[in-house]
């Protein structure tokens, strides 16, 4: 009897959970609320083509985008989109080393989109957006919005609008660090037979790109590509994001072929208590040394050549991973397993220092 009025109960719930669940997606499907695809600067990869379609040189005037300041009658940002968009050719780009919102529309019928956006504006909360401007490429339209900060967004597409919240990183992250492989363009760094320092951080960076988006700490690089960020904005990204920490990846030479080894440069000028600058240029330098089985040359303080780590007011250190000027460390540090022990090294670092060592 029990067994029996268990069962009615049973099937009573299962009942009231299915229609539930079916009036949910009965109201999402009419009222077409769709969370929009986003994807971090550091993972948007372009063709030269692309770059020099999208480049800051063809955006005039004419392409500007209207804000409506007036109209805020909502905490979100909106964006219109033509009939003809669906919410499966949105991507929202986060190009936060440039402080810039790229709203992305790709679609093979692309016919009255430059009209669509001379005529109308964007509303809503725009507190957060300097400017904007569009610019219709071969294959996709980007809406480009210039920021007050670094932000990272929520979205969602209902109705031909696209609704965009501004979220500061850290209501969204509880961990972040800010990784800046040095150099970058013209700037080649420590430079042995054709051999560029810029193409060594960059490897360390993209192979701990690997290991951390496994994890649940936030990682911000400052480049993964061959630019070169100006100093100060390489130190503006950790402190708008906030970040815990800013490790920066460089390589290191000498007039003397016979110098070798691995050190750490830490800010001195920024004093931090409990865990600083100089703690984490020491379990970088110990970290690093023990998974590459280096040497260990310690400690140095950063000079007037070590901008970004003297102006940043976060705990701050660069890794000289090794000097290209030296024949062994020169081969060692263009094998791929090498280059994957850095990123260890680096990586077990800052693991640690989460931990609190």
């Amino acid at each position: 009897m029990q067994q029996n009025k268990l069962m009615k109960v049973t099937a009573v719930y299962c009942i009231l959970f299915v229609v539930t669940a079916m009036s949910a997606m009965l109201y999402y499907s009419a009222n077409k609320i769709v969370v929009v695809a986003d994807v971090a600067q550091d993972e948007v990869i372009r063709s030269a083509q692309e770059k020099q379609e999208t480049s800051p040189v063809a955006v005039v005037d004419k392409n500007h985008i209207n804000i409506d300041r007036e109209t805020q009658n909502t905490s979100y940002f909106c964006i219109p989109m033509p009939d003809t968009v669906n919410v499966e050719e949105v991507t929202l780009e986060n190009h936060y080393m440039d402080q810039e919102l790229w709203v992305s529309i790709q679609s093979k019928n692309m016919d009255g989109y430059e009209a669509f956006y001379e005529s109308h504006s964007v509303y809503g909360n725009s507190q957060n957006v300097l400017d904007g401007h569009f610019e219709v490429t071969s294959d996709r339209t980007y809406l480009r919005f210039a920021l007050t900060g670094v932000y990272e967004y929520r979205s969602i597409f209902e109705n031909q609008i696209l609704y965009v919240e501004f979220v500061p990183s850290k209501e969204v992250y509880e961990k972040i660090i800010v990784v800046d492989p040095a150099y970058g363009a013209g700037e080649n760094g420590v430079t042995a037979e054709g051999v560029f320092s810029k193409d060594i951080t960059l490897e360390v960076a993209k192979v701990l790109k690997t290991k951390f988006d496994e994890t649940d700490i936030k990682v911000y690089y400052t480049r993964m590509d061959d630019s070169n960020p100006a100093a100060q904005n390489r130190v503006n990204l950790a402190a708008a994001t906030k970040a815990d920490m800013l490790i920066r990846i460089e390589v290191n030479g000498d007039e003397n072929s016979k110098v070798y080894g691995t050190e750490a440069v830490y800010n001195s000028r920024y004093f931090i208590p409990g865990f600083g600058s100089i703690e984490l240029a020491d379990i970088l330098e110990r970290e690093v040394v023990t998974a590459i089985s280096g040497k260990a040359n310690g400690l140095v303080e950063a000079t007037v050549q070590d901008e970004v780590i003297n102006e940043a007011t976060v705990p701050a250190a660069a890794i000289k991973v090794g000097y290209l000027t030296n024949g062994q460390e020169f081969i060692l540090l263009q094998r791929e397993d090498y280059i994957n022990r850095i990123a260890e090294g680096i990586y077990n670092a800052v693991m640690k220092a989460y931990e609190g060592e």
